[in-house]
């Protein structure tokens, strides 16, 4: 593909003017590429144009707020007044004697003119102000850019989608892709090929995101540190995945050409030994000048983080207790063709029961202490808390308020340490819960949700936000270390990896290989893909990422014509599916153990494997569904018939029934197989699942969890599929 015009320029509708409407003959349309294609998701996402025009101002006010308000700080405040280790006295005619000796907050500010000689005589802070008005003009060009790039795309969304701005948050990614679709039709929007489809469209959005999650699959990345005492360790921070991609896509020396096509000379095998050299140098140079810029950045991280989180941690300090899902840990579970709503979607409903899961670890060493230290802190602040109320004069004795702070601090962390004396410990159904929404589960963890192991390797996914902090303060004095010693090792499997899983497909440019779902290319044989795949050991994608992310495509995008492999695994699947709930317990059994539903159902917990095989993944898929019961049981049938045969998919947005689809055919199936299982389908609003008492298939996958409403009980059931 020597020209891709289309992907940068615009073009006039009247090279199609009789498909045109009339009136519409200035019409610019494209269909966005790269950074354009994010943004098109992005605007959907965000809620519009106004909403990231005004994220990116606000950055750039932000950034001018934190440097001018550090720099009145340091040069423009006497604190030796402010402290009151200077007297001040106020002599004017407007001050009483009482008054003479009060300080106030104009006293420890210095004049203007002071301050600006201070900054002039401190050559150091005029360096730093330099840096900073440099880094901010850059912004500002490139929020200017974008400014251009989204208005387009604003135009674009009015005039060819016919979106309007204030009704863009009413519409779904999926409507809005569907007209993209249906104006190429019309159109021709895309001049080398005549139909868009679905995944011609993620492709062009997740080109670059597609080959990072790769490389963090089969560990291209050097992510794991094997660090003194504390053992292996996953470190990857926002200026660490910055550096990859600047050195990887789109950075000086970086491997693609454009933004569409990787440089020819990588996809030959030739040269590959002058090649990995060759980015080895790239690497070294970007690490030195991570080294030589280190300072700098790391004195703005420590600023942005002061003045984020500081006051945060006054009003709430057990909000460093809280977790928040890594950025490895984002990597690692997103599916290839995953968009960034998607994921944030999916992961968001597993944050409850991986929270629970997590905290269900207790010390009782620990506890012992907290409970302790919380009793003898809680007593002295009630004391002070008491003379306080009685006399309001305690509040000036000098440290008063800073002990009743502290105090506070101390109790409010410590009595995160102790559990709540409720709860029950069932780490194997709470893992199961986090498995139904993460999807992806190291079979090392079955059965092992209760060692210590185990929660290290969840942690690494679902880090505390002070663990995340703490990376991100460190990142600039480590990010240039790993560049050097440990990435530069990494050139030429780097080199093999482009040119062994780059593919060039004609409209969308050169892509990862992975982000085709190629079951014959990259299947696993243990996921129901044996005998359709002819992937080697270095071929397949590990965990099942290949089926999982088809399954999960497939969910999202139900109009979507798999290819001929791809459809044959979905019809297996489908069978494998009908045959199991035609063999299933009846609707009396399930009611025979309406007791435990309950029980499990009042605990939110999951299924509990006991004696688990090597298996699939097992997964709930927890719906949404607003139609009747009858249509909801069609839904689940449907559903059912793709959804899950090793892993499964976080809610689908916007899944209708297949009667609303007629030509996806592969939505059809005979509900009365389910129906066996259930009887009226009504969605919960939250997620329970309960395993019923037949002997556990060798391979498990567990259709979307909903409620069973018969009489006043309700129930849930999770289809198993038979390996």
């Amino acid at each position: 593909m020597a020209h891709f015009e289309t992907y940068q320029e615009y073009h006039r509708i009247e090279d199609f003017e009789e498909d045109s409407p009339a009136g519409e003959e200035d019409l610019l349309v494209h269909v966005p590429e790269s950074l354009k294609g994010k943004q098109t998701s992005n605007i959907t996402a965000s809620n519009g144009f106004a909403c990231m025009m005004l994220s990116e101002f606000f950055e750039l006010i932000q950034f001018l707020f934190v440097v001018t308000f550090t720099t009145f700080l340091v040069n423009c405040v006497e604190y030796d007044i402010l402290f009151a280790n200077r007297a001040v006295n106020h002599t004017g005619p407007g001050h009483s004697p009482l008054d003479r000796n009060k300080v106030t907050l104009p006293d420890a500010i210095l004049p203007s003119q002071q301050c600006t000689q201070r900054i002039q005589d401190d050559s150091w802070i005029i360096f730093l102000l330099i840096m900073a008005a440099i880094f901010w003009v850059y912004r500002l060009v490139k929020v200017f850019c974008n400014l251009l790039s989204y208005w387009e795309i604003r135009q674009f969304y009015i005039k060819a989608l016919k979106i309007r701005m204030d009704e863009l948050c009413n519409f779904t990614w999926q409507e809005v892709q569907g007209r993209i679709i249906s104006l190429q039709k019309e159109q021709q929007m895309c001049i080398h090929k005549k139909e868009l489809t679905e995944l011609d469209i993620y492709h062009r959005i997740l080109r670059f995101k597609n080959y990072m999650v790769a490389m963090i699959n089969k560990s291209v990345l050097p992510v794991h540190l094997q660090l003194p005492l504390l053992g292996n360790v996953v470190f990857l921070t926002q200026g660490l995945k910055y550096n990859f991609e600047l050195i990887l896509f789109w950075g000086p020396g970086s491997l693609f050409q454009n933004k569409w096509n990787l440089h020819p000379k990588y996809k030959r095998s030739g040269n590959r030994l002058e090649l990995a050299q060759q980015l080895s140098r790239v690497i070294l140079l970007m690490g030195l000048a991570n080294l030589l810029l280190c300072p700098f950045i790391l004195v703005w991280q420590v600023l942005y983080a002061f003045f984020s989180y500081t006051e945060v941690i006054r009003r709430e300090p057990g909000s460093l207790g809280a977790r928040r899902w890594s950025l490895y840990g984002r990597l690692y579970l997103r599916h290839f063709n995953e968009l960034n709503h998607e994921l944030h979607g999916r992961l968001g409903r597993g944050y409850k029961p991986t929270s629970k899961y997590m905290n269900s670890f207790t010390s009782p060493l620990l506890t012992v202490i907290a409970k302790n230290i919380a009793f003898f802190s809680g007593s002295v602040l009630a004391v002070l808390i008491a003379l306080t109320v009685y006399d309001e004069d305690v509040l000036t004795v000098q440290h008063i308020l800073t002990a009743i702070t502290v105090l506070g601090v101390v109790i409010t962390i410590t009595r995160s340490f102790i559990p709540d004396e409720h709860l029950v410990w069932c780490p194997e159904q709470l893992l199961q819960c986090v498995l139904a929404h993460i999807h992806y589960m190291p079979d090392h963890w079955r059965g092992n949700a209760h060692t210590s192991e185990t929660r290290d390797e969840v942690a690494q996914l679902f880090q505390y936000k002070a663990v995340f902090i703490l990376e991100e303060l460190l990142s600039p004095i480590v990010t240039p270390f790993i560049l050097i010693f440990l990435l530069r090792n990494k050139s030429l499997e780097i080199i093999d990896f482009f040119r062994n899983f780059t593919v060039e497909v004609v409209g969308v440019g050169d892509i990862c290989s992975f982000a085709q779902m190629d079951i014959r290319r990259h299947g696993n044989p243990a996921w129901m893909s044996e005998g359709q795949t002819e992937a080697s050991m270095y071929q397949q994608a590990e965990n099942g990422k290949t089926e999982l992310s088809l399954m999960h495509f497939t969910i999202k995008n139900p109009r979507w014509q798999p290819p001929q492999e791809s459809s044959v695994f979905i019809s297996h699947l489908k069978e494998k599916v009908q045959h199991d709930a035609q063999e299933g317990p009846s609707t009396q059994l399930l009611l025979s153990e309406a007791p435990l539903c309950t029980s499990l159902q009042s605990n939110e917990s999951g299924t509990g494997v006991r004696n688990p095989t090597p298996m699939l993944a097992s997964v709930w898929l927890c719906i949404r569904i607003n139609t009747a019961a009858s249509a909801a049981a069609s839904v689940l049938a449907s559903l059912s018939t793709s959804q899950l045969a090793h892993g499964s998919r976080g809610r689908p947005h916007g899944l209708l029934p297949s009667s609303l689809h007629p030509e996806a055919t592969m939505y059809h199936s005979d509900r009365t197989a389910v129906d066996r299982y259930f009887g009226m389908i009504k969605h919960c609003g939250f997620e329970v699942s309960f395993c019923s008492s037949r002997q556990l298939c060798n391979s498990v996958a567990v259709f979307p969890t909903v409620t069973l409403i018969s009489g006043a009980t309700p129930c849930t059931q999770s289809l198993r599929l038979q390996r």
